[in-house]
């Protein structure tokens, strides 16, 4: 696939991740009753299956897969480094660190109820965690500072969630809720969450694409970006604070689904070559239509595989043929 061929391919592979992702699971349908089900006709309980439990399920999915694939692009520009992803400054531990603390302490809190509590926990802890990131690198702000940080600071938010996560020993439940966010996943996923998710993800990703042009610039380095008449301290705080809404919204929505924003841009900048004009939209589709495909798997197998087991599965070992590779 070259040139104009990219968007259209991944236009149609998406498309067939979304419809299989409708038609696939305990309940097997055919494009026919998909197809009925979704104007509102067809058999009642295809009806029912598709648009209150298979729909909002994908759509999450889809500004999920969204959302990662263009943090993960944004990550790379920023470090100037093809191997960066989103949760390289804390944003997706922090996330989870805050979600995992609803869930330990919200019965003590009278937030175990709370429908909005969990969702806004991990978005706060995300944008903490950037926020700290930011903050021991305040002075001069560098990116090897910036990421030295983030390491440090991913580190501490790991073992906080343990922590949390061992107190609650005993209680199979809050464990079993502090699992799924620490492996991800989409089951369960209501139109709460699609309109949690998708309106702000949405927004997140068409501001960040007329960023393309000066994203390019960034990689030819700081100084060049100057004076090609960049606004690099300006680009960088974009960069980070869209970064971080896209990272942070799929955290509270998904979990930690992790390689997701590392594997799909990489393979597309293989592809298509590192022009961010073209990266970021292709790497948005692309990341919905690898986590809608993904999530079919785990519906698939009779294990009961996590989504972030299977992402693992799949960029783990593409991440260690990276470090293979001479360049």
């Amino acid at each position: 696939m070259r040139g104009r061929a990219a968007g259209p391919t991944l236009v149609g592979l998406l498309v067939l991740a979304f419809l299989a992702a409708l038609a696939f699971g305990e309940l097997r349908l055919g494009p026919g009753e998909v197809l009925a089900a979704l104007g509102g006709g067809g058999d009642e309980v295809a009806r029912t299956v598709v648009r209150d439990f298979r729909l909002p399920r994908a759509l999450v999915g889809l500004a999920v897969g969204a959302a990662l694939g263009a943090s993960g692009v944004v990550m790379q520009a920023f470090f100037r480094n093809s191997l960066a992803s989103p949760g390289l400054l804390g944003v997706s531990s922090g996330g989870a660190l805050g979600a995992v603390a609803v869930l330990a302490l919200g019965p003590a809190l009278g937030l175990g109820a709370a429908l909005w509590a969990l969702p806004l926990a991990s978005i706060l802890g995300a944008f903490a965690a950037t926020g700290a990131v930011l903050l021991l690198a305040r002075q001069g702000a560098s990116t090897e500072r910036l990421l030295l940080s983030g390491v440090a600071l991913n580190a501490l938010l790991g073992a906080g969630t343990s922590f949390l996560l061992t107190s609650t020993a005993g209680h199979f439940e809050v464990n079993a809720q502090i699992l799924f966010w620490l492996m991800g996943g989409l089951e369960s996923r209501g139109w709460e969450h699609v309109w949690l998710g998708l309106p702000t993800i949405l927004l997140g990703c068409l501001l960040l694409l007329p960023l393309g042009r000066a994203m390019d610039l960034l990689s030819l380095g700081e100084q060049s970006a100057q004076s090609l008449g960049v606004d690099v301290g300006r680009l960088r705080g974009q960069l980070i604070v869209l970064s971080t809404v896209l990272t942070a919204l799929a955290t509270a929505v998904a979990g930690i689904v992790g390689f997701v924003g590392l594997v799909v841009p990489h393979v597309l900048r293989l592809l298509f070559g590192p022009s961010h004009r073209r990266l970021l939209p292709l790497s948005m589709l692309g990341g919905a239509a690898f986590l809608l495909a993904c999530d079919l798997i785990t519906r698939c197998f009779p294990i009961g595989l996590r989504l972030g087991v299977v992402t693992a599965l799949v960029g783990g070992p593409f991440f260690l043929w990276l470090l293979r590779r001479p360049r």
